[in-house]
């Protein structure tokens, strides 16, 4: 009996891939690593055959540990980062650069090489800059062609197709070239209801007439909870599963998340905003109406659920900077999930002897990787003040313990701005990595004020794909119907008032570093 979905989440540096019965309980998780190129500071590039070859070994294994056979799976769905796939006209990769390894093709989603041409688009009037928060992000696919077209032309001219990471595995598994709804909307300017979708006007301006049918145009997009197709005999093969596999619509992995956190409607209070924590961090709510704030990505219509408008914050650096301390540190070494366990024990200890203060002093800004919300700003940097010549091991978790404090003051800033253009926050439904962080999940509740829900489903991201392939399967009637089968009950985490005042003063330290901070920036140029 077909009652069971299988759902992949590609993130920065893996594949994870988890089989779920139609309750939403996961029977099985399996994670593969993924080879990520990294020819700059802020530039990364992967081969996408590799992912997909990464992303079926990540399948067959969790189907496996689940103890399935091939007739139990109903539906498959894809959530991946925004990462970009360029592909030429017989479908084969474009090569970015070539090594032994294979043919890099697609642009990491972090990758910031387009920064002039996003200030470029940015400084139009175009309705895609007030629908990206005033200013357009280097991490978004328009910019990144763009760069493409001028970089290098050869690979524009050779171009046949162009998919967001998520829409590229969904091709790869049916054949089927249409995109998903929710990745055009969120990462393409592309107006969903609109009976103009594409902002040909702007794209023209650049140079950019053939960017929507080399992204799809010919083909109408699928919804979140639509079918795509189902898998053709090679990809059924390769994933270890049978053609009779409904394949969903993909979605941007932070999308996927939130469907899996957010409450479905009827249960669905204002102010509510899933909280999908990784590499970076993604907050994300959806109104009725449009809402629109400086650097708030969106309002995108149907980004999610198809009657209404989603909308975006974000923070570029959050589990990324925590990796990198580990990196850099004497005492770190590789950012794997046992030493970030290693250096939490310890945290919790120096936290349980001499509370939150133990590493005052130390005041970190977490901008290492620039500014999505509330600055949009991707040049902006990170700031360290009070360091000593400590390189114990102690030392590197007082480090870890600021940044983690750091990365909630961020959020606590953000909410603040939404809450100043009138979108107020009631509470967070957390989800991604940070989940499995005891520290931060903490932190979330006592910097901010805000309770924080915590679902039982140990990936909350796989659990939204998994969400959005049994509708597509059918299991369900609709997505919201489907959510609300698939979803448990939340624990709450309520913010502890007895640090109140500790962290309204670690806020304000923020604020002073900042201010210094555009101090030295104007103080950049040596007269």
């Amino acid at each position: 009996m077909r009652d069971h979905v299988i759902a992949v989440d590609v993130g920065t540096a893996s594949v994870r891939a988890g089989v779920f019965d139609k309750s939403g309980i996961m029977l099985a998780r399996k994670v593969e690593p993924l080879r990520l190129r990294r020819p700059g500071a802020r530039r990364g590039e992967y081969v996408s055959e590799d992912i997909w070859q990464t992303t079926a070994t990540a399948v067959r294994a969790a189907r496996l540990a689940a103890g399935l056979g091939p007739e139990q799976v109903a539906g498959l769905a894809f959530g991946a980062t925004c990462s970009l796939v360029l592909l030429d006209e017989s479908g084969r990769p474009l090569p970015l650069f070539e090594d032994e390894a294979g043919t890099y093709d697609t642009l990491a989603w972090f990758d910031h090489r387009a920064e002039a041409e996003a200030e470029e688009l940015s400084a139009t009037d175009d309705p895609a800059v007030r629908h990206s928060g005033g200013s357009i992000s280097p991490e978004m696919q328009v910019p990144k062609l763009l760069w493409l077209k001028r970089n290098r032309p050869d690979l524009w001219q050779r171009a046949g197709g162009f998919f967001d990471l998520a829409d590229y595995l969904g091709y790869r598994a049916t054949g089927n070239p249409a995109r998903s709804v929710s990745t055009l909307v969120t990462k393409w300017f592309y107006r969903a209801g609109s009976d103009a979708p594409w902002p040909r006007a702007l794209l023209g301006t650049f140079g950019l007439d053939d960017l929507p049918e080399k992204a799809g145009a010919a083909h109408a997009p699928c919804p979140p909870g639509a079918s795509v197709g189902r898998l053709t005999s090679q990809a059924a093969e390769a994933l270890g599963l049978d053609r009779d596999v409904a394949v969903a619509a993909g979605m941007v992995d932070a999308y996927a998340g939130a469907l899996g956190a957010l409450p479905v409607h009827g249960a669905k209070a204002a102010g509510e905003f899933a909280l999908i924590g990784g590499t970076s961090s993604c907050l994300i709510g959806e109104s009725c109406d449009p809402v629109f704030a400086k650097s708030l990505w969106g309002p995108y219509f149907s980004a999610i659920h198809e009657d209404q408008w989603a909308f975006e914050a974000g923070q570029s650096a959050t589990g990324g900077l925590l990796n990198h301390l580990l990196e850099i540190h004497a005492e770190g070494g590789p950012a794997t999930e046992s030493r970030h366990q290693q250096v939490i024990a310890r945290i919790t200890d120096m936290l349980a002897e001499n509370g939150p203060g133990f590493a005052d002093g130390l005041d970190i800004l977490p901008d290492f990787h620039g500014s999505r919300s509330p600055f949009a700003d991707p040049t902006m940097t990170g700031m360290i003040a009070g360091l000593t010549l400590d390189k114990s091991f102690d030392g590197l978790c007082k480090l870890y313990w600021r940044a983690s404090i750091a990365i909630a003051l961020s959020l606590r800033q953000i909410l603040e701005h939404l809450d100043e253009n009138g979108i107020p926050a009631t509470r967070l439904h957390l989800a991604g990595g940070h989940r499995r962080n005891p520290l931060l999940s903490r932190l979330y509740a006592d910097v901010t004020g805000l309770p924080v829900h915590i679902s039982p489903t140990e990936d909350v991201v796989l659990l939204g794909s998994a969400i959005n392939a049994a509708a597509a399967s059918g299991l369900y009637p609709g997505l919201g119907q489907t959510a609300a089968q698939m979803q448990a009950a939340a624990s709450i985490l309520e913010p502890d008032p007895a640090f109140g005042d500790y962290y309204q003063h670690q806020y304000a330290r923020l604020k002073i570093l900042q201010a210094c901070r555009d101090q030295l920036a104007r103080h950049n140029v040596f007269p």
